[in-house]
């Protein structure tokens, strides 16, 4: 399997679309790498494999090697920083606008070819991002995993959700999935947690409040934090350019105003040619997603291993 060499396995999970998955699936793999850590992300959305994209690398190919795919580079590591690398049914598509229209057995074998044939080396975290729901995708994988995976690779699942009670209502599906297919919950994530104004700093809570953290409380699993809606980060994915704030202060935040030509520990800003990871350590989510990341590293090393490949708490 060539899953052998990678150390944890986290599913990126939600039971509603349009919550972030894959906005949150990259920001975590870009704040461990900034830890780092070496990271793989999959991406199993199959009929909307937005990964490639999110990480700017749209234009790259799949690489055939004895055994099976190499995955994409998205850096190398360096100092301090761990390397990222990507699959996704993306790279296999002629066009970007090419729709995928599978039935669930074509899709289940997708998927299983993802998780024995992607070369990915020695890796501390693979994510796997996945469609909305509970359908063919999540159960191939999950049967897959578990039945494949070594003892306690498989870490567990960290839940998207976003605040308002209709999203809420269909995240409780997967969580509720989850507990029947002994996946462990690693916590939720609450995305869309407000709007901070950059010129008046007045936040404005768009999508209701407090959903993300009521629902963690109501399944007692982990909440791992609430993400505000930051412009900057889709003028980073979108145009590739350094994020800028008038005001020089962080979203959500009061602390004073950081000078617009260097980075909030003084470094000078990256210019918008350089790594994705270097522009993102400039990004106010930054510090929200290094906090997240840092807590689910925390929950994942206090497991224990099953003997079906899943992890349970010590």
């Amino acid at each position: 399997m060539s899953l052998a060499d990678v150390k944890h396995i986290v599913l990126v999970l939600s039971g509603k679309g349009g919550v972030g998955k894959s906005s949150i699936t990259t920001q975590l793999a870009l704040a461990l790498s900034l830890a780092g850590h070496s990271v793989g992300v999959l991406d199993v959305d199959l009929t909307g494999p937005n990964i490639p994209r999110f990480f700017g690398v749209e234009e790259a190919k799949v690489t055939q090697a004895p055994g099976g795919w190499l995955p994409v580079r998205v850096h190398e590591v360096r100092e301090n920083v761990g390397r990222v690398e990507c699959m996704s049914l993306g790279f296999l598509l002629r066009d970007r606008g090419d729709a995928v229209v599978w039935r669930g057995p074509k899709k289940t074998a997708m998927v299983r070819q993802f998780l024995t044939e992607v070369l990915w080396g020695q890796l501390d975290y693979l994510l796997i991002d996945t469609p909305p729901g509970t359908s063919d995708e999540h159960i191939s994988l999950v049967e897959t995993l578990l039945k494949q995976a070594a003892p306690g690779q498989l870490a567990g699942a960290v839940v998207a959700t976003t605040p308002q009670a209709v999203a809420t209502a269909d995240v409780r599906k997967i969580l509720n999935f989850c507990a029947k297919t002994g996946v462990r919950v690693l916590g939720v994530v609450e995305n869309m947690a407000g709007f901070v104004c950059p010129h008046c700093r007045d936040c404005t809570d768009i999508f209701s409040a407090g959903g993300g953290q009521a629902m963690a409380d109501d399944f007692a699993v982990p909440f791992l934090g609430s993400i505000p809606l930051d412009p900057q980060f889709v003028t980073l994915i979108e145009e590739g350019r350094v994020p800028c704030y008038p005001d020089g202060r962080p979203v959500g935040t009061d602390t004073p105003a950081i000078p617009r030509d260097e980075r909030d520990d003084g470094a000078p800003l990256p210019g918008n040619d350089a790594a994705l990871v270097d522009k993102y350590r400039t990004c106010a989510l930054y510090p929200y997603f290094h906090d997240i990341s840092r807590k689910m590293a925390e929950m994942v090393d206090r497991t224990v291993p099953r003997g079906d490949g899943a992890a349970v708490d010590v």
